[in-house]
């Protein structure tokens, strides 16, 4: 898992940098890195549809560092994107808009402050509820 993993993520990112350089038009650029970064989540359900995990250390590893991974550039270009086409004209609007944008931020994070921690403290006494897949009550 983790030596396909490792070249799925690398391929990603060559592919990001690609369209970086390649793509003048900022909606446009992004864009294509959400397809891309889609059709890379497609190949990576696929896998593990296919292949499963070998234990539930495997499984935890990939829904808790893996996944994140690449679900973190989706959820990011997809952030620029809205902001990109949402955009109003002018100075005072747009700083206006950016504010609002970051408010919402930071409203998601306070609403999600405790697993935000847990996340970041590297806990693991709750992992086998959070990352692997069943019926679990949280």
């Amino acid at each position: 898992m983790d030596k396909f993993y490792n070249e799925t993520l690398s391929k990603l990112e060559t592919g990001i940098n690609e369209l970086e350089i390649e793509i003048d038009c900022p909606t446009q650029r992004t864009e294509a890195v959400i397809h891309l970064i889609l059709e890379c989540l497609s190949e990576v359900k696929e896998y593990v549809l296919k292949r499963g995990f070998k234990n539930t250390n495997e499984e935890i590893r990939f829904f808790k560092y893996q996944k994140p991974a690449i679900v973190a550039k989706l959820i990011y270009y997809n952030a620029i994107y809205k902001i990109e086409t949402k955009k109003p004209y002018g100075a005072k609007p747009i700083r206006k808009y950016l504010n609002k944008e970051l408010k919402k931020l930071k409203r998601f994070f306070d609403n999600n402050l405790e697993f935000y921690k847990y996340y970041r403290n590297n806990n693991s006494f709750l992992d086998e509820k959070f990352f692997v897949r069943g019926k679990h009550d949280i």
